[in-house]
């Protein structure tokens, strides 16, 4: 096979000759395609045998690094659904995860083929606030965990709203994840009916330069203020470490389905975006500093007297005014055809995760409710809580210790 280097000079010794012969365009394209094949499937190969950690103390999909697309689910019991029929709908949902995460087929998988490997597949389970009040499970309710209260600036549509079970899946690879997404709703249909599906999107990992925040379709970065994943401040955070057993190593997850208006959006400069957002479009800095995450200065003022971060801005709502406001952001992207007003719809799957919504992540929303200006280009459509059960480990069952 030719080099690069000679398919791009357009030249190769001949043999024996020491003489240069033309390569010809159809040649060097040809070269080409060889080698970027190559390079595709080696690519390919490498991404489909990728695979995260699935047992545990805690779940994958929550600490893991966000997959290039991935899938929330929600279910609604079936009527006379008992805690005897949830351990065998976890044990079903067990062995799935054990064995899609490992890049195998799961039993009686009616298209083995399209497994072909697991590519980062991860597959996370969590109750909402309906399971506890239909299995008469209040007492087994984790601290902080409720229904959100409405707010002014919700216009929730039922369709993207609630759900008694969540199954969030997330792949690097979207046929994997369709596949994926599919067995799990097929294992789930004796025991629950298909509520809603949302489907999002985000920056893989590999596209990003190291320690880049992601961005969300209004071209902001979104999670800058994150504890770190990995750290203590973030296992303090966002674990659950006392309560009900089945709970302890889990989590606690809010998902606010938020559409953008990015067409007035787009008309506005891009000095005004950044004061309504606070940061800078390039870099993420806060107003007045150089980098992403340079402490914001709320009270630094400019020539003219009037404060560098607007009193507006939607930093000033979303940071945390205490310790106890601090939880994890994880947004995904969405667009869909909206099809009355004949035009594309785009918004964020934005979700936060914290051992405690009702102490950490409700008084940061009450704020941005109240007033932030962001909100006239952002509307909530929906909006959801799950408990996320503990990890668990191979032979052990998912949720055990709250069906068992």
């Amino acid at each position: 096979m030719l080099t690069r280097r000679q398919i791009l000079l357009g030249s190769v010794a001949a043999t024996g000759a020491g003489v240069a012969a033309t390569i010809s365009g159809a040649a060097a394209a040809e070269e080409y395609r060889k080698g970027y094949a190559a390079a595709e499937l080696a690519s390919e190969t490498k991404l489909a045998k990728s695979k995260t950690a699935w047992s545990g103390d805690h779940q994958a999909g929550v600490e893991s690094h966000p997959q290039a697309h991935t899938n929330f689910i929600a279910l609604d019991l079936k009527a006379g659904i008992t805690k005897s029929d949830m351990l065998r709908w976890m044990v079903i949902l067990t062995d799935d995860i054990s064995r899609m995460c490992n890049g195998v087929a799961a039993l009686a998988d009616p298209a083995p083929e399209l497994v072909v490997g697991a590519a980062n597949l991860t597959i996370t389970v969590g109750f909402g606030p309906g399971v506890f009040e239909k299995l008469n499970l209040q007492d087994q309710i984790p601290k902080g965990f409720a229904q959100l209260p409405g707010f002014a600036i919700d216009e929730l549509d039922k369709k993207l709203s609630d759900g008694d079970v969540l199954i969030h899946v997330g792949a690097d690879d979207l046929q994997l994840l369709s596949h994926a997404t599919r067995n799990l709703i097929t294992d789930s249909n004796y025991f629950a009916d298909l509520r809603w599906l949302q489907s999002g999107f985000t920056q893989a990992v590999g596209t990003l330069p190291a320690g880049t925040t992601q961005r969300n379709l209004m071209g902001q970065v979104d999670g800058t203020d994150n504890p770190e994943i990995g750290s203590d401040d973030f296992s303090n955070r966002v674990w659950i470490s006392d309560g009900p057993e089945w709970a302890i190593g889990g989590t606690q997850l809010v998902l606010r389905r938020i559409k953008m208006n990015l067409n007035t959006w787009n008309m506005l400069g891009r000095t005004e975006k950044e004061e309504v957002i606070g940061r800078h479009l390039d870099s993420g800095a806060p107003l007045g500093k150089k980098n992403e995450r340079d402490p914001i200065d709320f009270e630094a003022t400019r020539a003219d007297g009037l404060q560098v971060i607007p009193p507006f801005a939607h930093i000033r709502r979303a940071s945390a005014q205490n310790p106890d406001e601090i939880f994890f952001r994880r947004p995904f992207n969405y667009q869909v055809l909206d099809e009355q007003a004949k035009e594309l719809q785009s918004g964020l799957l934005w979700t936060a995760y914290a051992k405690d919504l009702t102490k950490q992540y409700l008084p940061v929303q009450q704020r941005l409710a109240k007033f932030d200006l962001l909100n006239k280009w952002t509307t909530p459509i929906g909006s959801s809580v799950f408990a996320i059960a503990a990890g668990f480990k191979p032979g052990e069952v998912l949720a055990e210790k709250l069906f068992g």
